[in-house]
C-alpha cells in the first residue's frame, strides 16, 4: 500500500466505525442534501435511522440563510437541470466557505455533455469526498464521455481505482468507488470496504444513501475524512448484511435495512466490520 503509512489493524477500524456511528447518534449532525427526486425519501431516512437530522433544501435562495447551519452538505446530480445547479454550486461555495464538509454524488457523470460538464464544475468547488460507481469515477478522472447504462456502473470498483487514486489527487478530495467492494483513497492510502449485499442493487437510491451517510460520519470527524468515509460504507453495508438475513428481497430489504442501521448495536458493528488495505496492481 502506498503513502508510507501502514495499514490499520481490522480491530483499529471495527472500534472507528462504531465510535462515529456513535458519534453520529450523539451529535445528530444537520445535513443538507440538494438530491434527486428519487432519492429523497430513503436517504432522508438513513440519517435519520443512523441518528442525523436530514435537510432536503435545495431552494436558492434560502441557501445563504440555511447552509451555514448545516453540518455538513451532500450533492447529489441524479435528477440534474439547469435550474437546480445554480443552487448546487452556491451551496457548495458556503458550505467551503464556512468550514463545512461537503459530498459529491456524480450520479451517471459520463451519460451527457451536460452532465459531465456540471459535474467536473462541481468538482471545483473542491469537495471533501466524491462518491461513485466505477464508471462515474473514471468519467471524472478521465473527463472526457463514456458510454453509460443509466445510471448503473458498467465497471467494477476495482477497474477504477488507478482513476479514483488520480482523481483524489488532483482534486484533494477523498474518493470513494462503490462495487462489490468498496474502494476509497486519498491519492495515496487506498483502503477496502467488503461489507455490503448485491441486492442493493435492485433497490434504486441505495447508492445516494450510502453517500448522505458519508456526509453524516465526516460531520463529525472532517479531519479523517478518508477514515469515516470508509466506516460510513461499511456500517451501511453492515445494515444491509443483517436486513438481508430477514429480507424475502429488494422491497423487505428496503425496509429492514433502515430497521437495521437504526439498531445497530456495538458488537454488530465490531464483529462485522471489514475493512482492509487494497493494493492495486501497478
Amino acid at each position: 500500500m502506498e503513502g508510507n503509512k501502514e495499514p490499520k489493524s481490522p480491530e483499529w477500524w471495527a472500534q472507528r466505525a462504531w465510535s462515529l456511528l456513535s458519534a453520529v447518534r450523539r451529535q445528530s449532525p444537520l445535513v443538507q442534501c440538494i438530491t434527486n427526486f428519487v432519492s429523497m425519501d430513503l436517504m432522508a431516512n438513513t440519517l435519520l435511522s443512523a441518528g442525523a437530522s436530514p435537510a432536503m433544501l435545495h431552494t436558492l435562495e434560502e441557501i445563504p440563510d440555511f447552509t451555514p447551519h448545516a453540518h455538513a452538505l451532500c450533492l447529489n446530480v441524479g435528477t440534474l437541470s439547469a435550474a437546480w445547479l445554480p443552487a448546487m454550486k452556491l451551496a457548495a461555495d458556503v458550505a467551503t466557505k464556512a468550514g463545512k464538509p461537503w459530498v459529491l454524488d456524480p450520479v451517471a457523470a459520463g451519460a451527457s455533455g451536460f452532465r459531465l460538464k456540471a459535474c467536473l464544475e462541481l468538482v471545483e468547488l473542491r469537495p471533501t469526498v466524491i462518491r461513485g460507481n466505477g464508471s462515474e469515477i473514471i468519467a471524472l478522472s478521465n473527463a472526457s464521455l463514456h458510454p453509460a447504462k443509466g445510471v448503473d456502473s458498467s465497471h467494477e470498483s476495482t477497474d477504477a481505482v488507478k482513476s479514483a487514486k488520480a482523481l483524489a489527487q488532483a482534486t484533494g478530495a477523498i474518493v470513494a468507488v462503490s462495487g462489490a467492494v468498496d474502494i476509497i483513497t486519498d491519492g495515496k492510502r487506498v483502503v477496502g470496504a467488503h461489507n455490503g449485499v448485491a441486492m442493493l442493487q435492485r433497490i434504486t437510491a441505495t447508492g445516494c444513501s450510502v453517500t448522505a451517510l458519508i456526509a453524516a460520519f465526516i460531520a463529525v470527524d472532517q479531519s479523517r475524512a478518508l477514515e469515516a468515509t470508509a466506516a460510513a460504507l461499511s456500517v451501511f453495508g453492515i445494515a444491509s448484511e443483517i436486513g438481508m438475513n430477514m429480507a424475502n428481497g429488494p422491497a423487505t430489504l428496503r425496509m429492514h435495512l433502515i430497521d437495521s442501521l437504526h439498531g445497530l448495536d456495538e458488537d454488530a458493528v465490531t464483529s462485522r466490520v471489514k475493512i482492509t488495505g487494497f493494493c492495486d496492481e501497478k
